[in-house]
């Protein structure tokens, strides 16, 4: 078949030489007789097999079956293949193409990426001839299943199936298991099935909302339609123990169907909420390890042909963490009792490990308050105070200093609580009383930048990149104002700070250098703004000071309870003081740790977390 000569637009016509048309003619009778083998494109058996591998290659089911002799049934199969392998992507290539006459044999390699890294490659062939002629190919692969897959006969399919991996359990720093494989229940709703779909939602959320808040009537309802037909919406994923307190309820709903697995969880689901999850998550691929999968052959009642590729899963590895499963427990017991938003921060001094992160469920409902919320640090920051003043005034702990009811400081009037004056004492005892109007002054004498220099030193506003982890540590900014300065110096003003910040301040001076959080042993936290060196001697000063707090000053409710050292903190949050926040910061021995409770009013609260806290831990 000679294809039509289009005859150009403009330009002088060519007369040829008789001699040259005699040429020309036979030129074309040649190309007339090897037209079939696709000199022109497309309708020779390489042009065939190669427009049958790229249409199937790109998603073109219908295509690439247009390109057999059986459109329809050619159709079917590859879709319905397609459809069970879900494929992230194919890659066919046409190999050897071999003609005979009439006929034709092409082999294709077929390449499967079937995400997660699953990738199945097998080799297959196919016979071709010519078509019946018409709008057909003038090529045909004659249609047979081993053309997906050479072991696929009439009425089977391919089926993909995965098995899941084992999971790798969270220890803690002494192998402890804080996250360890535990039995769940998968409930699913086919929105299909359910019949009355309001009626089944609205019995779901009844039963489920009171294990997890977050589920309503609405949010099943609105998941169950995102979801294609044919398919389940996962409404939650219960803890077995749990699914049986509901499942009286739910297990008969029409179009609800149970699933069981295992998953990585804590001993309870408030557990180091603040922490736990965000390892998981983070560290999915290791703790998960890889699924197993396999391809088999598969006839019309679903029942194994054959198998035609295997991959056994990879069990997932341990991930240790810092912290300590029963100081955590001991603190999520100290902050629990609490109506308020209670938390407890605990750091290990010579390491930087992340020991406990607790926090009730108030504190909980809004999120990481102990590792990145910012609060007036109140008389907690009177440790940076005593440490500028003796680093920067040359103060000692038995230097005599005033504590009168109250001073003004730049035309601003400075009160102690309820205005106890003390006189002239030693700073110890100005310190351990915590006497707003002595650490005021000190602060008011200050370089502008004094405060900020000595909080950098103690790791308030150095910065940190925890592994799976989001932390903030405080803020401290440089006041040109006296007034500012003085406000800052005991804790209100523009000086902010987390329990996590506090809980290294604590750290620091007990350790005597910079304490950088860890949390991963395989993965060291990376500094990003480095805590500065305080002076060793001025800690020494600092640490006396802060045995008074215990021995003689705002927490003598704590001793008895070893060698502890601390300060407490009453931080104001409202303009007319009426409101505040109540906290301690303390250490004893290799335990550092920060309590805050949420308008506590008072310090009280927080030295009585403390002290649960303390109690049960050894010394």
């Amino acid at each position: 078949m000679l294809r039509p000569v289009t005859t150009p637009r403009a330009g002088p016509v060519a007369v040829v030489p008789p001699r040259r048309c005699a040429g020309l003619a036979a030129v074309l009778l040649l190309l007339a007789a090897v037209t079939g083998c696709g000199l022109f494109g497309g309708d020779g058996p390489d042009e065939t097999a190669r427009a049958f591998a790229e249409a199937w290659s790109r998603g073109d089911d219908r295509g690439a079956a247009a390109l057999t002799d059986d459109p329809g049934g050619a159709a079917a199969l590859l879709a319905a293949v397609r459809d069970e392998l879900t494929p992230a992507g194919l890659a066919v290539q046409v190999g050897q193409v071999r003609t005979a006459s009439d006929t034709a044999t092409a082999s294709f390699d077929v390449r499967w990426d079937l995400g997660q890294g699953r990738v199945w490659s097998y080799h297959t062939e196919g016979g071709l001839h010519r078509g019946a002629g018409g709008d057909g190919p003038a090529w045909a692969l004659g249609w047979a299943p081993t053309l997906v897959h050479p072991q696929l006969a009439a009425r089977q399919q391919l089926a993909l199936t995965t098995t899941p991996a084992e999971p790798a359990p969270v220890v803690d720093r002494s192998g402890v298991p804080l996250l360890s494989p535990t039995p769940v229940v998968s409930v699913l709703l086919d929105r299909l099935q359910a019949g009355d779909l309001p009626k089944v939602t609205g019995a779901l959320a009844a039963a489920l909302a009171p294990l997890e808040p977050s589920i309503t009537q609405q949010t099943i309802t609105d998941g169950a339609a995102r979801t294609p037909d044919g398919r389940a919406y996962t409404v939650a994923v219960l803890r077995e123990t749990d699914y049986q307190t509901v499942k009286n309820a739910i297990h008969d709903l029409p179009g609800v169907r149970f699933t069981t697995s295992e998953r990585l969880l804590a001993p309870d689901a408030a557990f180091a909420r603040q922490v736990l999850p965000a390892v998981r998550s983070g560290l999915a691929a290791q703790l998960d390890g890889t699924p197993g999968w396999s391809v088999a052959v598969v006839d019309a009642a679903g029942g194994t042909v054959a198998t035609v590729a295997e991959e056994a899963p990879k069990p997932g590895s341990t991930v240790a963490v810092a912290m300590d499963r029963a100081l955590q427990a001991a603190a999520e017991d100290a902050v629990e009792p609490l109506p308020q938003q209670a938390m407890l921060v605990a750091v290990q001094p010579s390491t930087g490990n992340l020991l406990a992160v607790a926090q009730n469920g108030a504190a909980d409902a809004a999120g990481a308050l102990s590792l990145t919320g910012r609060f007036p640090p109140g008389s907690t920051f009177k440790i940076v105070t005593a440490l500028a003043g003796v680093e920067q005034a040359g103060l000692r702990a038995d230097t005599a200093v005033a504590c009168p009811g109250e001073t003004v400081i730049g035309g601003r009037p400075v009160p102690n609580a309820e205005r106890f004056d003390l006189g002239t004492v030693p700073l110890t005892r100005a310190f351990a009383r915590s006497c707003n109007t002595t650490f005021a002054t000190i602060g008011a004498g200050l370089a502008p930048d004094g405060l900020t220099t000595a909080a950098l030193q103690l790791g308030l506003g150095a910065d940190y990149g925890v592994p799976t982890l989001t932390t903030i540590t405080g803020a401290v900014p440089a006041a040109p104002e006296q007034v500012q300065r003085a406000e800052n110096a005991f804790g209100q003003g523009q000086v902010l700070a987390s329990p996590l910040g506090m809980a290294l301040v604590a750290a620091t001076v007990a350790h005597g250098g910079p304490v950088v959080p860890q949390l991963l042993p395989s993965r060291p936290t990376e500094v990003t703004k480095p805590a500065t060196t305080p002076d060793p001697a001025a800690l020494d000063q600092v640490r006396a000071m802060m045995r008074a707090v215990v021995t003689e000053g705002t927490a003598t409710a704590l001793n008895g309870l070893g060698e502890v050292r601390g300060k407490t903190g009453t931080a104001e949050f409202t303009d007319d003081g009426s409101r505040a926040h109540g906290w301690f910061v303390g250490y004893r021995g290799d335990l550092a740790f920060a309590v805050l409770i949420i308008d506590g009013g008072s310090s009280e609260p927080a030295v009585a977390t403390a002290g649960r806290f303390l109690g049960a831990v050894p010394q």
